[in-house]
């Protein structure tokens, strides 16, 4: 196989599109008034990169494990060890080169973020092996390494983080989480696939775990909009919330789409436009109102 081929390969397995779930580390700077301190804005990039690195080793662990069992699934058959277009050797060695690059300058820069970092590969290393055939321990543990996500982006820039900012990425996660799973089940029930833990589940039920999730998450970004400390302007990005967690049941419900939200960010423009919204108007209120 021709080098270039080789790492065309590598870069596919690295799965650099799941990257984006890592802009959640980014929140505490945005929150925190920091988006103009250059030092806090480069920590940020850093646990950003540390974050999609520890990630990428995970993803090459799980191919390793999985080779056999994704070569008799009719799309995972294509993943570059699965398929047999990248030696699964070098992925896996590569993988440890990641890890420990990742936790590695973590320990220089800053040791608490490391901890961080620490527990977000041990659980969902824990997961790959065990925990995602466990029901509802399953998608807690999705969860809670987007939460992981929001606690390093504070800590590397060394800001406070409230009660309230951790339950909405919590309570999002969840929500996203809980998508995911019904697709994955509704395309399932059409006989498209099979995932082990999907067999505990039901469409009534996820949907009652939906409907749950949904209101508490809008409720309690309304109270943190009110309670963070610096402007009560925050209130009007609620509607975008809601719009985009709308938009999101649209998707999974009426065009059985969700079951990647990493992808939907890209894909979906009104999602896409909906999420730049946000942003520009949260830097807009907390910097200028």
């Amino acid at each position: 196989m021709r080098r270039n081929s080789v790492i065309i390969q590598l870069i596919r397995q690295l799965r650099p599109k799941q990257w984006s779930k890592n802009f959640l580390v980014f929140a505490a700077l945005l929150f925190s008034f920091q988006l103009t301190n250059i030092q806090a804005v480069l920590l940020s990039l850093f646990g950003f990169v540390a974050f999609s690195l520890t990630a990428s080793s995970i993803y090459i662990l799980n191919d390793f494990k999985d080779i056999e069992a994704d070569r008799n699934h009719p799309k995972k058959r294509f993943r570059p060890m699965a398929s047999g277009l990248l030696n699964p050797t070098l992925a896996l060695a590569s993988g440890v080169v990641l890890l420990v690059l990742a936790l590695g300058a973590s320990f220089i820069v800053n040791k608490l973020f490391l901890l961080v970092l620490l527990i977000y590969f041990t659980t969902n290393v824990l997961y790959s092996l065990y925990l995602k055939h466990v029901v509802i321990i399953d998608i807690m543990l999705i969860a809670f390494g987007f939460v992981l996500r929001a606690i390093g982006g504070a800590i590397i820039i060394n800001v406070p983080f409230t009660p309230w900012f951790l339950l909405c990425a919590l309570l999002l996660s969840l929500f996203l989480a809980i998508g995911k799973r019904r697709h994955e089940l509704t395309i399932q029930l059409e006989g498209k696939s099979h995932r082990k833990v999907l067999d505990e589940y039901s469409l009534p039920f996820l949907d009652q775990l939906t409907g749950i999730v949904t209101a508490a998450t809008i409720v309690c970004y309304a109270v943190f909009t009110f309670t963070a400390g610096s402007t009560v302007h925050l209130m009007w990005t609620i509607p975008f919330v809601i719009y985009g967690m709308f938009r999101y049941l649209y998707l999974i419900h009426i065009r059985n789409e969700g079951g990647a939200p990493e992808k939907l960010l890209f894909s979906d423009r009104h999602i896409f436009v909906t999420v730049i919204l946000y942003v520009l108007s949260v830097t807009l209120i907390l910097y200028f109102l």
